[in-house]
């Protein structure tokens, strides 16, 4: 049995470098793309930082404190810091996936090009994944950063919310290949922007403890997946980690796979007919 299975693993493992190896294409594609319109990417870094100074520590001299579940008590600039965080790798990875590969997708053509050469879907994907963590990375690590100065990363599992930041994004990024390749014209961007990220960015614990709200409420909160990025990444931060971040985990990871596998699926209608 081992000397029939190793093979197979090396082989399958050879084959997923080779198509990462492939898909860095689209990833200088994009590189080359925005060299003259760097600002576009960067613009999005001092969102959170805007929110940051003008909620954070506009609304944190009213409140001051907020308790936690684990009964801490922090300040309110470290409870909304860490939500910030996430949001930024949302944002980072949803406008990329959606806009910028819809675009592409109908207008551009540049992947029907993309399928002229050795690449094929999975590294369309693959590609454009490596792109939106390269952009919702540079928000993360700008906004922790600024965190890890402020003061507001109140435990050592704040090494972590950076790789933790890198999975909500590519759950995010995910959900945005999936989402695109069901929008046929750029009206029908309002379906995923004011109706999906708006409300989970207001109702997702963002500013506020989500107890404070009806129960049927705080169920809608806790079935969304900006809920679990948040509280991800808000326990590595306050270092309220427990099994409720283990269940965040849980959720993001499988909140990814279902995203990726229908992104590949509707792009594969979509490009190959």
């Amino acid at each position: 049995m081992t000397t029939l299975t190793q093979p197979a693993a090396s082989g399958a493992l050879a084959t997923a470098w080779q198509r990462i190896w492939r898909a860095r294409r689209l990833v200088e594609r994009n590189i080359m793309f925005y060299r003259h319109q760097w600002i576009i990417i960067l613009s999005g870094v001092f969102e959170p930082i805007f929110y940051l100074l003008g909620i954070g520590l506009g609304l944190g001299a009213i409140i001051q404190e907020v308790t936690l579940t684990d009964g801490r008590v922090v300040a309110y600039a470290a409870f909304v810091a860490p939500a910030l965080l996430a949001t930024a790798a949302m944002n980072g990875a949803v406008f990329e996936t959606i806009f910028n590969v819809f675009f592409k997708l109908n207008f551009a053509k540049i992947y029907d090009g993309v399928l002229a050469t050795p690449m094929g879907i999975t590294e369309i994907a693959l590609g454009e994944m490596m792109w939106a963590l390269m952009r919702a990375a540079l928000y993360a690590v700008a906004m922790f950063v600024i965190m890890l100065f402020a003061g507001l990363i109140l435990s050592p599992w704040g090494l972590l919310i950076v790789p933790a930041a890198l999975l909500v994004a590519a759950a995010f990024a995910a959900a945005g290949l999936a989402g695109t390749s069901y929008l046929r014209t750029v009206n029908d961007f309002d379906v995923p922007m004011g109706l999906v990220v708006m409300p989970m960015f207001l109702f997702s614990g963002t500013f506020f403890p989500i107890s404070i709200y009806p129960l049927p409420i705080q169920v809608f909160m806790q079935a969304t997946p900006l809920y679990h990025a948040i509280s991800l990444i808000r326990g590595l931060s306050t270092g309220s980690v427990g099994t409720a971040q283990l269940w965040d985990l849980a959720y993001l990871v499988v909140f990814f796979a279902v995203c990726m596998w229908i992104a590949m699926r509707q792009m594969e209608r979509k490009l190959i007919k």
